[in-house]
C-alpha cells in the first residue's frame, strides 16, 4: 500500500479531539485565578513552540541525514517531510502571541514593558534583542526562512518521484536535496537559537544560558524522533509501510536512547557551569524551579532520562513494538513537561510581578516596599503551573490532534516510498548487525 487514504472516521475523531483542545483552550482562559490571564497565554505558547519546533527539527532530521549520505532513513522521509511542513500552521499560530504582545494582551514577556525595562538595568540592558521588532520580525523571517526550505525539499522530493525515472541525469533531483540540505544546517543551527532564547528563555529574561538552545533543541529531537516511531507503528498496523523493519525501529530507538543521555549532560551541565563559575545570579532559575516546582522539576528527569534508559538499555528493546512504544510515549509527554517546566514558572513569576508593579506604582522604594507580596503567591500551589492540570492535557491533546491532522492530511499527497531517491534500495535492505533484515518480514512477532 503506497497510497495513504485519510478516512473520515479518523479525520472525525481528530477534529473532535481539535474541538476538545479549543474548549479547554478557551475555559483555561476564563478559569485562570492567576494575573493577566497567564495560564491561558502560557498554554498557548507552550504548545505553539512545542508543536512548531517538532516540525523544525523534522527539516534538520531531514537535512542531517541527507547531507551525511545515509539510506537507512529514506523509506520513512516521507513523514518527516510531512512533518516538516506543520511550520506553515506553525508560524500562523504565532500570530496571535505577537499582536498579543502589541496590544498589551499578555505579560509573557516582561521585557515587552517599556515601563519595565526602564526602571530595569538588566532589561535595558539585552534591549536591542529583546523587544517587541525583533520578536516579531525575527519570528516571521526565520521560521518563514525555515517554511522556504521545507518547502523546498518537499517539492524536489516529489519531482524526484515523478520526472527521476528515465531521466537522462536522475540523480540531478537529488544533488538539488543535497545543496539545499547543506545550505539550511548552518542557518538552522543559528536562526533556531535566536528564535528560542526569544521565544523561552527571555521568559526568565534576567537569566540566561549559553547551553540553552542544544538543550531545547535536543528536547524537541527526541519528541519528534518518539512521534515518529508511534506514528510509523500505527500506520504499519494500518497496512502501510511494509518496508518499513525492526531493524529502522531499532535506528529510530537508538536516537531516542543516544539523545536521551545528551538531553539528560545539557541538563545537567545547565546547572553545573553556572554553579562552577561561582554565578550566582544566575542560580536563580534553578532555586524558582527546585524550590516551588519540585515535583516536575525531579518528574522531568525521571521521564525523559531513567525510565527511557532503563527501557531501552537492551538492543532486544529498541525492536519490540511493546517496550519501544511505551518509552515513545513517555518521553513525548516527558519532553512536553520539560517545555512546561521551561515556560510556566518564569511566565506566572513575570505576570504576578508585573501586576504588581502596575498596582502600586513604579517608584524604587515602592517596588522595594512590595517586593514581598510580588515574591510570595508564588510559593502557593496553583493548578496548571506547579502540574498540568486537566485542562492542560486537553490543550496538548488539541494540539497534537491538530499536528497529526495535517500530517496525515500531507502524507495523501505523495507516494508513501519514494521511487526514485538513489539510496531507496538501501533503505529496502537495511539491516542492524547482528540481525538480518529479512528476520520478521517487516513484522513484529517478538
Amino acid at each position: 500500500m503506497n497510497a495513504f487514504t485519510f478516512e473520515s472516521k479518523h479525520k472525525t475523531f481528530l477534529i473532535g479531539a481539535m474541538i476538545l483542545g479549543l474548549v479547554c483552550l478557551v475555559l483555561s482562559y476564563f478559569m485562570d485565578s492567576e494575573p493577566m490571564h497567564v495560564r491561558f497565554w502560557s498554554n498557548y505558547l507552550h504548545n505553539t513552540v512545542f508543536f512548531t519546533g517538532i516540525g523544525f527539527i523534522s527539516m534538520f532530521i531531514i537535512a542531517a541525514f541527507t547531507t551525511a549520505w545515509a539510506g537507512w532513513f529514506v523509506g520513512m522521509k516521507r513523514v518527516w517531510e510531512a512533518m516538516s511542513l506543520f511550520l506553515i500552521p506553525g508560524l500562523i499560530l504565532f500570530i496571535p502571541i505577537i499582536i498579543g504582545m502589541w496590544g498589551h494582551w499578555h505579560h509573557l514577556y516582561h521585557w515587552a514593558d517599556a515601563e519595565a525595562v526602564a526602571a530595569d538595568p538588566i532589561l535595558k540592558g539585552k534591549a536591542s534583542f529583546l523587544n517587541k521588532g525583533w520578536y516579531t520580525f525575527g519570528t516571521l523571517i526565520i521560521v518563514g526562512t525555515w517554511i522556504y526550505f521545507a518547502w523546498k525539499n518537499r517539492q524536489i522530493s516529489i519531482a524526484e518521484d515523478e520526472e527521476g525515472e528515465g531521466v537522462a541525469d536522475n540523480y540531478a533531483h537529488h544533488r538539488r536535496l543535497r545543496v539545499y540540505a547543506a545550505i539550511f544546517l548552518p542557518i538552522a543551527g543559528f536562526s533556531s537559537a535566536a528564535m528560542i532564547w526569544q521565544w523561552v528563555m527571555s521568559i526568565d529574561a534576567h537569566w540566561y544560558s549559553t547551553l540553552f538552545a542544544w538543550y531545547s533543541s535536543a528536547s524537541l529531537f527526541i519528541a519528534a524522533m518518539a512521534l515518529t516511531i508511534l506514528l510509523l507503528v500505527y500506520l504499519k498496523n494500518q497496512g502501510h509501510f511494509a518496508h518499513i523493519t525492526s531493524n529502522h525501529f531499532h535506528d529510530m530507538g537508538k536516537f531516542v536512547f543516544a539523545i536521551s543521555i545528551f538531553w539528560t549532560y545539557m541538563w545537567f551541565s545547565q546547572y553545573m557551569l553556572i554553579w562552577y563559575a561561582n554565578v550566582g545570579e544566575e542560580t536563580i532559575y534553578f532555586r524558582h524551579r527546585f524550590d516551588n516546582y519540585r515535583a516536575l522539576f525531579f518528574a522531568n528527569l525521571i521521564m525523559n532520562f531513567v525510565l527511557p534508559f532503563f527501557i531501552l538499555l537492551r538492543n532486544d528493546n529498541k525492536r519490540k513494538y511493546g517496550p519501544l512504544v511505551f518509552a515513545s510515549v513517555l518521553v513525548f509527554i516527558g519532553h512536553w513537561v520539560d517545555y512546561f517546566l521551561m515556560i510556566k514558572p518564569g511566565a506566572r513569576l513575570t505576570a504576578i510581578e508585573a501586576a504588581a508593579h502596575h498596582a502600586h506604582g513604579h517608584g524604587g522604594h515602592d517596588h522595594a516596599e512590595h517586593a514581598a507580596e510580588v515574591v510570595r503567591p508564588v510559593f502557593d500551589f496553583a493548578m496548571g503551573f506547579n502540574i498540568p492540570g486537566l485542562l492542560e492535557i486537553g490543550i496538548m491533546i488539541g494540539f497534537l490532534a491538530g499536528f497529526l491532522y495535517f500530517v496525515l492530511n500531507q502524507l495523501t499527497k505523495a507516494s508513501l516510498v519514494p521511487q526514485n531517491d538513489p539510496y531507496i534500495d538501501e533503505a529496502l535492505h537495511h539491516e542492524v548487525w547482528p540481525y538480518p533484515a529479512s528476520e520478521d518480514g517487516g513484522n513484529h512477532h517478538h
